[in-house]
């Protein structure tokens, strides 16, 4: 487990948000059940209220408009305090303000502020009855329940993502380094090995003649080419069509060169330019190296010096 001096100021402040997230939609939640419980509760008392006063309006003395008689407000006063004192035994969230203009004073709490006027219809007269409601919002109260659950659940989320990152990073695929790729550019008239900026170039002679050799050995990857034999014609017809490449890109003018000729030197100097482009990369180096001649005299001759395991996928030609 992961101890708390390990932990970087980042990562607190990544699980600080995430209490606090937490919190805010805990109470969120809470407080639309608080204020959608407020509603239902303003809603049923205010009904209770109309009911209870509309069934006792035919014995309590509030006058009579046809008859022309006055109200009792002796008797109201008293009905209004039995009321409301019921109400409050109930922590009910309404009170009686007044009833026909009737009003009962220091008889309502404070917090009631919002008005509800109601009208009762009897077959004589219309009674105003005037309520006092808390408003909505007084539902609404922070809830330690919203903070207990946010510092426990945060902890849970944040070492399950803690294990989740751990076992993806162990799970997923080492990155591989760079392997180097024989890239033959005729436009610089370069080679290069793909993983660096490292880039050579060589007479115009010894690069035709080798982007000819590996063109060759990755389409002919069992012929052999001996120092004592002329080259393929299907290799020189190769190697002249990339010097008349070399002519368009403005690279030479001369005429096309003997590439039979001089053989031991023209590989020499490819070897010589391989070894700089592929510098620290010996085993890479092997695939694209022209092999050097194995002992004396007529022997050696009879070594071949073809490319015999490159692949078109070993190779990129820009500019062909």
């Amino acid at each position: 487990m992961q101890q708390l001096s390990e932990i970087s100021p980042r990562e607190w402040i990544k699980g600080a948000l995430v209490v606090v997230a937490l919190f805010l939609l805990l109470q969120f939640a809470t407080s639309v059940g608080q204020i959608s419980s407020a509603l239902w509760v303003n809603h049923q008392t205010l009904d209770e209220i109309e009911s209870r006063v509309s069934l006792d309006t035919a014995y309590l003395d509030v006058g009579n408009q046809t008859l022309n008689t006055f109200v009792n407000e002796s008797a109201v006063h008293r009905y209004i305090k039995r009321i409301n004192s019921k109400l409050s035994s109930l922590s009910l969230p309404a009170r009686i303000l007044s009833i026909q203009d009737v009003a009962l004073a220091d008889d309502v709490p404070s917090g009631f502020t919002s008005k509800h006027e109601i009208h009762l219809t009897t077959s004589e007269q219309s009674i105003k009855l005037v309520l006092a409601v808390e408003p909505w919002w007084a539902g609404f109260s922070l809830s330690p329940v919203s903070i207990l659950g946010a510092l426990i659940i945060a902890p849970l989320l944040i070492r399950f993502r803690l294990k989740k990152k751990k076992r993806l990073l162990a799970t997923a695929e080492p990155e591989l380094p760079p392997v180097p790729k024989l890239i033959i550019n005729l436009v610089h008239k370069t080679l290069g090995n793909g993983v660096n900026t490292k880039t050579a170039t060589m007479q115009n002679k010894p690069f035709c003649f080798y982007v000819a050799l590996v063109q060759y050995g990755i389409e002919n990857p069992t012929i052999p080419l001996l120092h004592n034999k002329d080259a393929p014609p299907e290799l020189t017809a190769i190697a002249n069509k990339i010097f008349s490449r070399l002519i368009e890109l403005g690279h030479t003018k001369r005429k096309r060169p003997d590439f039979n000729a001089n053989l031991d030197k023209t590989l020499s100097e490819v070897r010589a330019t391989l070894d700089d482009v592929f510098e620290g990369y010996p085993v890479e180096k092997e695939r694209y190296y022209p092999p050097r001649a194995q002992g004396e005299g007529s022997r050696s001759k009879q070594h071949s010096f073809a490319l015999t395991s490159l692949t078109a996928e070993d190779v990129e030609i820009i500019g062909s």
